[in-house]
């Protein structure tokens, strides 16, 4: 790409964003984590005991040689979070980290089974987290929309009992149910209970889907659990009956090139079947992951696949209205979000020399 054509990360960040895929155990501010380790004395469980520590040993997340070993990580930040207390301020603080990079819409996802090993009962642990993303939405004026996750390892009771609290829950912030996990030997066909007592009751469905399994992890997806978005959907490229359908149904994908990066979904992000997806009219969105462990942020990742993926300014505008477009939100609500957010990015890109929108 030419320079002319490029947009810098400053011009990223002030677009309005909506992220769709970002895991609250993932995404702890990493001063925040020492402080908790420290407050509940569980330094010892951490790899390292300063902040500086701890970013030379995250950065080795760069290294895992899948998503299984992506998702060990996880063994430092869960721990810290079994109070109340921690819950609202990790979830409040990953608002007010997504409004300050003008993202608009956030939708957080975690799964509540994991913070009840020291007494909180599941809808104590749901009601600090939707009691933190309040607080930010009154603070920052940003609005978020909570998913919750059955996971694939666990048993199917465990993730029927987690769409019981989705469902029970589903007037109250929570727009979702999801399915994750290392899906390798973990096919979703065996939570059907679960998706269906959460779609029977007017849940949003999505799932964990291709990323480090192939194309029939995202066909059970949609044809067994009835997922309305697909989290990753890395490998559809390679079952061309399927891509075609996704794009006939313009069923969105929420893709996280840095984490798929990490897992080794993807060599590298030149690699990325995300401009095929985009144009082949898959409806992609862009998301982060796990804001923590692939240290990055919104503007990041619009960053990256613009300038490493090849997505042009035109290109990148419909990824980012995307994000609005597929969100979990009623359709009232979502058809006025996204007039304001076309009418802002219209005034941002006044005068910016863009290509077509088929370069």
């Amino acid at each position: 790409m030419e320079a002319s054509t490029t947009l810098s990360r400053d011009a990223i960040r002030a677009w309005p964003k909506a992220e769709l895929h970002c895991h609250l155990d993932g995404s702890l501010r990493l001063t925040t984590l020492l402080e908790l380790a420290r407050r509940q004395g569980k330094v010892g469980l951490l790899p390292a005991d300063s902040v500086e520590g701890l970013e030379e040993v995250l950065r080795q997340v760069d290294t895992s040689d899948s998503l299984e070993a992506y998702l060990a990580w996880f063994r430092y930040t869960v721990p810290v979070m079994q109070t109340r207390e921690a819950l609202r301020r990790i979830a409040y603080e990953l608002a007010e980290d997504a409004a300050r990079e003008n993202v608009r819409y956030l939708e957080v996802r975690y799964a509540p089974v994991l913070h009840v090993e020291e007494g909180l009962t599941l809808e104590q642990v749901n009601d600090a987290v939707l009691d933190g993303l309040r607080a930010a939405e009154r603070d920052f004026g940003i609005r978020t929309g909570l998913i919750l996750c059955g996971l694939r390892h666990a048993s199917e009771a465990l993730s029927l009992r987690t769409a019981e609290l989705a469902v029970a829950y589903r007037k109250r912030g929570v727009v979702a149910f999801d399915l994750a996990g290392g899906e390798a030997g973990h096919p979703p066909k065996h939570h059907l209970h679960a998706f269906y007592l959460a779609r029977n009751h007017l849940l949003n469905l999505t799932v964990h889907a291709g990323e480090s399994w192939g194309p029939d992890s995202i066909h059970q997806a949609l044809f067994y659990c009835g997922a309305h978005r697909i989290g990753h959907g890395v490998t559809l490229y390679q079952d061309p009956d399927l891509l075609q359908y996704i794009v006939d149904h313009q069923i969105p994908l929420e893709v996280c090139p840095t984490s798929n990066v990490q897992t080794k979904a993807v060599t590298d992000y030149a690699a990325h079947p995300l401009r095929l997806y985009v144009e082949r009219a898959v409806p992609v969105t862009i998301n982060t992951d796990n804001r923590l462990f692939s240290r990055t942020s919104m503007t990041d990742e619009l960053w990256r696949v613009h300038h490493y993926c090849g997505l042009s300014v035109p290109r990148l505008r419909e990824v980012v209205l995307n994000g609005f477009r597929h969100a979990f939100l009623h359709w009232e609500e979502k058809q006025e979000l996204l007039r304001d957010v076309e009418a802002e990015l219209d005034r941002l890109l006044a005068g910016f020399s863009q290509p077509s929108p088929a370069s």
